[in-house]
């Protein structure tokens, strides 16, 4: 038997049944937010309007797949990032520098020599792809 496949499954049950409780959890605490506070529609286009930088930069392609990748490795260099995600050099910098400035993402310098550049996560970044994972995962054609 393929191990990757017993611990896939194993794993899609795990994360099945614990997003089950996580689901019931946010959609009774909104719930009980909506009809407390009710929602307009000027209140639902600003909290969209207030979303919106974060819906472009996390929708865009190599953001998610950075913050996994950083997530995994702890701190990565550039050209190791670059090899992993087969992306150019110039898209990668500019996908980096927009994840740095949401601060997502951390960047530090070690100077040699070489010189070299590292990321990592922030606490923001952290935590956005833990919620991410779960979405993506349950979401995924692929897995199921």
């Amino acid at each position: 038997m393929n191990p990757k496949a017993v611990l896939s499954n194993e794993l899609r049950r795990f994360v099945e049944s614990r997003l089950k409780v996580n689901l019931d959890g946010i959609e009774e605490t909104l719930n009980e937010i909506f009809q407390i506070q009710g929602l307009s529609l000027e209140d639902l286009r600003e909290t969209i309007k207030a979303l919106e930088e974060s819906f472009t930069l996390l929708s865009q392609k190599w953001s998610l797949q950075i913050l996994y990748i950083l997530f995994l490795r702890k701190s990565t260099g550039f050209g190791e990032l670059k090899k992993i995600l087969g992306v150019n050099s110039r898209t990668l910098s500019d996908k980096l520098k927009s994840l740095a400035k949401g601060g997502y993402v951390d960047r530090s310098v070690e100077h040699g020599p070489p010189l070299r550049v590292r990321y990592s996560l922030t606490a923001r970044g952290h935590d956005t792809i833990l919620l991410a994972l779960p979405f993506l995962y349950y979401s995924s054609d692929s897995l199921g």
